[in-house]
């Protein structure tokens, strides 16, 4: 397909190259000139200049910049030069109602819009193996799965537009809580004098494993937090959340804690550590 690509950072540059290696024929945009530019030499394609030559006669259009303010200005632009039947795929993780907005917008043009935020990280970008949540109508999301085939290990449609983001949130309110609790249990482990390889050993094997376990344990018990999804990035998700659980009425207790939490995480100069940084305001001392 022709495809073009909005925002080449830390997860939209590796998607977009999987797309490149899948011989899409790509035309790519960043704010940053010389990242698309950098891109292109790697990958091929076409570095556009502007959103508008980036969207222009492609068959489909993936986003993934940085909040509603962005992907509403990208889908504004796209939509002027955008061909009819062209389908936009957002992987900017976005509140439900702005999806819900740009899918009513696109569908008043003649094209389509699917919310597809992602988990997997940093590695899941680069590895390929990103899991799709995605919100739209079925027939965009079947165009839309034909290029995230690229990069994803797991691809699931949730339902109308704005359920992607939706499912994104019950993604984020589950990290929150884990990490918090392996968070906890490290602190605990270097109070208590254990040996943290040990303990991980014991009880990795039960039901306390989990992905977070196996792959931040050892990382959060050393005070290391450089392995990708940043403390902004997580306020900005559970903010999101937290706005829609005011609206439809959901309690959330332990994500507003954790939230809070992340802040404390900031002010000790860890907005761009990981998301395992919860454990360095209960070892700081």
């Amino acid at each position: 397909m022709k495809v073009g690509f909005i925002g080449l950072g830390v997860m939209g540059g590796p998607m977009a190259g999987h797309l490149a290696a899948a011989g899409h024929e790509m035309t790519v945009f960043n704010r940053s000139p010389a990242k698309a530019a950098a891109w292109v030499v790697t990958h091929g394609g076409v570095a556009a200049p502007t959103v508008a030559e980036a969207a222009a006669g492609r068959d489909v259009l993936v986003l993934c910049v940085g909040n509603d303010d962005d992907v509403r200005g990208v889908v504004a632009e796209a939509l002027t030069v955008l061909p009819l039947g062209a389908a936009i795929v957002d992987h900017t993780t976005t509140s439900a109602k702005v999806a819900r907005e740009m899918a009513a917008l696109s569908a008043a043009g003649g094209r389509a819009f699917v919310d597809a935020p992602v988990s997997g990280g940093e590695a899941g970008a680069k590895n390929g193996k990103l899991a799709i949540m995605i919100g739209g109508e079925a027939d965009a999301v079947a165009k839309a799965e034909q290029v995230m085939a690229a990069y994803a290990k797991a691809m699931k449609h949730m339902g109308p537009p704005g359920a992607g983001q939706l499912t994104k949130m019950v993604n984020q309110i589950c990290i929150a809580g884990v990490v918090q609790g392996l968070a906890e249990a490290v602190a605990f482990t270097e109070k208590a004098g254990l040996d943290p390889t040990l303990v991980y050993e014991a009880v990795s094997q039960g039901a306390a494993q989990s992905w977070q376990m196996d792959n931040r344990w050892a990382t959060m018990a050393k005070g290391e937090f450089k392995f990708g999804f940043a403390v902004d990035w997580m306020r900005k998700d559970l903010g999101l959340v937290l706005d829609e659980a005011r609206a439809n009425g959901a309690r959330v207790e332990v994500t507003a804690l954790v939230d809070q939490f992340y802040a404390e995480v900031q002010s000790l100069g860890g907005r761009r550590w990981d998301t395992s940084s919860l454990a360095a305001r209960l070892m700081k001392n």
